[in-house]
């Protein structure tokens, strides 16, 4: 009998739970590793199957746990991959011992995160990123009766506002930093996908009573040793908000390190993919926010077609690419209409800290000539998070880009740096039994 094919999916948000149980329905030889204890991704964070159906998107994430439990596929948590040490093979830190995961084929489906931008203050405690509220809140933190500002760019202000008005939180005001004529237009561009339109309407009816203010961004954070309040402004009038949190995040960033360490091609700033998702490194696909900003449809689309097409079954997967063509269509929309001001590069002062890890401030950055020279001189982007906070903040400000990634990709043990796995046991054994 032929074996089955080794599958491995990194990432367990709705892209990666599509293509593991699609997958793994077909035949394949499936294991799902993510970093977190729970799958879901930020998208379903916190969501449990009898619960689900009562918030948004939960019937989907019911329906994919469900048919994810009956494929056979194999979970594994807190189990993150920080580099690919040979062909056709990842090396995973997790809780106890590090090994080495072969791969036949390997999907790609590591999400994104928030854009954050630095200005006078967004280091106060206080300031976080939206979604990085939504997924406290959603993890217990209380906010009841708390004064709440969401600002920045992009469709999670909405959700976010929404989520956390639920919740209790009394929001302030919604500050959208694109302009009302380019919401006009990706609204008359959702006649293809009225259920985009549907989704957006709800959350504003949701926030109905909540100031919204496109054209409008945040300029500083006030407070002595935490936020008191924020000023917004539309480069002409601004105005003082007191507040006890500030939700503030521009948009979404793909999350490209282990494309990059695996010399994927990337395009205009996302994994580049053919029709069945696989990336210009054969066996290796990709789906979801790494090959586009696109949201929950995206990405279950996407990888449902990566899961047929790594167990072979290449016609199934076409029957997903009219849907997949129109969904494709709207992350560009997105991309174009929250598309950042230039305004926004004005905001750091020269003593405003860019990159929190290494204390690096804009006056600092502002006297380099490359982003190679700014890591050389003043290592910014090489604290703990390399480069993930930091990274997009100077691409928009300087124009930096960083087009590789290297070992690890995420903080790592010396044992699993040095290849302390079974694997690495195995064959030291095997060295020091031969006379």
């Amino acid at each position: 009998m032929t074996a089955p094919v080794r599958v491995v999916v990194v990432g367990a948000g709705p892209g990666g739970m599509a293509a593991a149980a699609v997958a793994a329905e077909n035949g394949c030889q499936v294991r799902l590793l993510d970093e977190n204890h729970a799958a879901g991704g930020q998208i379903w964070r916190g969501y449990k199957t009898e619960t689900a159906p009562n918030s948004p998107h939960g019937r989907e994430f019911a329906k994919w746990v469900r048919r994810f439990e009956a494929s056979g596929a194999a979970w594994e948590p807190e189990s993150s991959v920080i580099d690919s040490p040979g062909s056709g093979v990842v090396r995973v830190e997790r809780p106890g011992r590090p090994h080495d995961v072969p791969w036949d084929r390997l999907v790609i489906a590591t999400g994104a995160r928030e854009r954050f931008l630095p200005f006078p203050g967004w280091t106060l405690p206080g300031v976080m990123g939206a979604g990085g509220l939504q997924a406290m809140v959603k993890s217990g933190l209380p906010i009841a009766g708390k004064r709440i500002v969401v600002a920045g760019s992009g469709p999670l202000l909405l959700a976010v506002a929404a989520a956390l008005n639920r919740e209790g939180g009394k929001i302030e005001g919604i500050f959208e930093q694109a302009p009302w004529s380019r919401l006009v237009v990706l609204a008359a561009s959702l006649a293809a996908l009225p259920g985009k339109l549907v989704e957006g309407a709800q959350y504003r009816w949701q926030t109905r009573g909540v100031p919204y203010k496109p054209g409008w961004w945040v300029k500083c954070a006030l407070g002595e040793t935490r936020l008191e309040a924020v000023v917004v402004s539309d480069g002409k009038d601004q105005r003082e908000i007191p507040c006890d949190d500030l939700a503030c995040g521009y948009h979404l960033v793909p999350n490209l390190e282990l494309a990059q360490l695996l010399g994927c091609r990337i395009e205009d700033g996302y994994v580049a993919v053919n029709a069945i998702q696989e990336t210009s490194i054969k066996g290796v696909y990709c789906v979801g926010e790494p090959t586009g900003i696109g949201g929950l449809d995206k990405a279950l689309v996407e990888g449902q077609i990566a899961g047929f097409a790594v167990a072979g079954h290449v016609g199934k997967a076409a029957e997903f690419l009219p849907l997949r063509q129109k969904l494709r269509q709207f992350a560009r929309h997105l991309d174009n209409t929250f598309a950042l001001r230039a305004e926004l590069r004005a905001l750091a002062a020269s003593d405003t800290i860019v990159c929190r890890c290494e204390d690096v401030t804009h006056g600092e950055l502002a006297e380099c000539a490359s982003g190679r020279a700014a890591r050389l001189h003043t290592r910014c982007g090489m604290g703990p998070c390399q480069g993930r906070i930091c990274g997009a903040a100077t691409e928009f400000l300087f124009g930096w880009t960083v087009a590789s990634a290297r070992p690890p990709l995420y903080p790592a043990r010396l044992a699993t740096l040095a290849g302390d796995s079974p694997d690495a046991d195995a064959k030291r054994k095997a060295v020091a039994s031969v006379p």
